[in-house]
């Protein structure tokens, strides 16, 4: 608590004696003139007024106690208002301050990111946590695009389940994707890839999946945040929602022995082997297109997926931009058995 300070406390005393001093002079002044005025009255052969009682110095002294009295109340309440406004003022820093340390903590639990390029440890409010152990749970997918006929099918719902947990929010509730582009359903053309993808218009922020099988059985590819497309000089697009993954069905026992599982079993829940290589922030190589290849992920010469325009080889090998390992089981080059791209989007 603050307190009036001693140059503030004599500077109040030094008013009162002041005062008190006055007032006594004025008093004394008073009685001599009217004792003056008594005792010439009584010397004029008693003609004069009567002898009035002296009361006058009780009436100065009582007068001079309640001013004492009122000025030492004045003081005292003087110094209570300061002391009240050096009490607020104190409580209003102390306040400003625990606003300032929310905030702080605020910008750190609110972008994640940054928090882990500046090597910030984050925790979260129990209130937010409790939040999201609360969130209901996501509607379940339906997967679009399908022909009764189409045999090679690379995306069962428990794989876009897996993949779903790692989009962007916003994409997380779309539960319904729909198939762009099948090389099955499609025939083998690049050019016919890229027109196929071009969003609807209306659609804000899609998201685009691409899956790849090889000839080992592997099922992998990339999540990309736009459309594939091919550009001018080499340009990359994309952003650092993009991620790699690669997935693998565990077969079946049956009597001591192992089996796949076949084609048009990839419709129903399966188990699977699956893993994600998010975005390391290196380098900005996510997308780059043209018109005689698709790759998502680059850096020092290597891709982290590349198609040609037949779709008949394909390259995974590690690179900076996702840290991967290589997506196929076969080694950095594959055979490309089938292709597909899945637009995630409102509709």
């Amino acid at each position: 608590m603050a307190s009036a300070t001693p140059a503030e406390n004599s500077g109040h005393v030094s008013l009162v004696d002041t005062i008190r001093s006055t007032l006594r002079r004025m008093s004394m002044d008073l009685t001599a003139g009217h004792e003056n005025r008594s005792s010439s009255g009584t010397n004029s052969g008693g003609s004069g007024r009567p002898n009035m009682p002296h009361h006058h110095h009780d009436f100065h002294d009582l007068a001079v106690s309640d001013i004492d009295d009122d000025l030492e109340s004045t003081v005292v309440s003087t110094r209570d208002d300061t002391a009240i406004k050096d009490i607020e003022q104190d409580e209003e820093v102390d306040e400003q301050d625990q606003f300032d340390e929310i905030d702080n903590n605020d910008d750190l639990s609110t972008n994640p990111s940054r928090n882990s390029r500046l090597g910030h440890s984050v925790t979260m409010p129990v209130s937010t946590t409790f939040e999201l152990d609360n969130t209901p749970p996501l509607t379940a997918l339906t997967l679009v695009g399908y022909r009764e006929r189409t045999k090679t099918r690379l995306l069962s719902p428990t794989l876009a389940e897996e993949i779903r947990h790692l989009l962007p929010l916003r994409l997380q509730l779309y539960d319904t994707w729909r198939l762009c582009y099948s090389l099955e359903q499609h025939g083998v053309s690049l050019r016919t890839l890229y027109d196929l993808s071009v969003p609807p218009r209306g659609v804000s922020r899609p998201g685009y999946l691409i899956l790849v099988e090889d000839t080992a059985g592997g099922v992998f590819g990339a999540y990309m945040n736009e459309y594939p497309h091919p550009t001018k000089n080499g340009r990359y697009y994309g952003n650092g929602e993009c991620f790699l993954w690669k997935s693998k069905v565990i077969p079946r026992s049956i009597n001591g022995s192992t089996t796949s599982l076949p084609d048009s079993a990839s419709t129903r829940s399966v188990n699977i082997q699956f893993k994600a290589f998010p975005y390391t922030g290196i380098n900005d190589y996510m997308i780059l297109c043209d018109s005689m290849f698709l790759s998502v992920g680059g850096g020092d010469g290597k891709y982290g997926l590349y198609l040609d325009d037949r779709f008949d080889k394909g390259i995974s090998a590690s690179c900076p931009a996702f840290g991967n390992e290589p997506l196929s089981d076969t080694g950095t080059k594959f055979d490309v058995v089938g292709v597909e791209i899945w637009r995630i989007s409102s509709m």
